[in-house]
């Protein structure tokens, strides 16, 4: 049983990895973070370390969080350059 759940998490880290790397969308990649993410808290619950399981659990939504937050601003000031014509 062991044996699945580990191949699962490897899975999960592995799409995760790629999908960030292809992926050209920003929230696409924010997504893939969040799927890597959840193959890395598997591993480390796999590994035994529940303490730093339950930080990482709860420091992953934040860090998405985070994630989405400076993609959202970061389209506000691309789009503020260009309506005052500063686009490169």
């Amino acid at each position: 049983m062991e044996f699945f759940v580990s191949i699962i998490a490897m899975a999960l880290m592995v799409i995760g990895a790629f999908g960030i790397i292809f992926m050209r969308k920003p929230l696409d990649k924010v997504i893939m973070f969040s799927i890597l993410d959840a193959g890395f808290v598997l591993v480390i619950v796999l590994f035994k370390y529940l303490d730093v399981a339950m930080f990482a659990a709860l420091a992953g939504p934040l860090s998405t969080l985070v994630f989405i937050l400076a993609i959202v601003k970061i389209k506000e000031i691309r789009k503020n350059k260009i309506v005052s014509g500063d686009a490169e």
